[in-house]
């Protein structure tokens, strides 16, 4: 299960599907160093995106 504190590199490592999710929703730098030890809960409140929202889809991707 994916959970808010997790970074973007340990979601894209259990789940290759988030980078799709994560796309749609506007983090197109997941390749980035710095993303990738980004909290998701971090990266929604920089992209302006509902943490909650982002953790339900990616949680029916699993």
């Amino acid at each position: 299960m994916i959970t808010k504190d997790m970074n973007i590199g340990e979601i894209l490592e259990i789940s290759p599907q988030a980078e799709e999710i994560l796309t749609s929703i506007g983090m197109h730098c997941l390749g980035c160093p710095a993303s990738q030890a980004e909290s998701l809960e971090n990266a929604c409140m920089v992209h302006g995106v509902e943490t909650e929202e982002v953790l339900e889809k990616l949680n029916a991707g699993i």
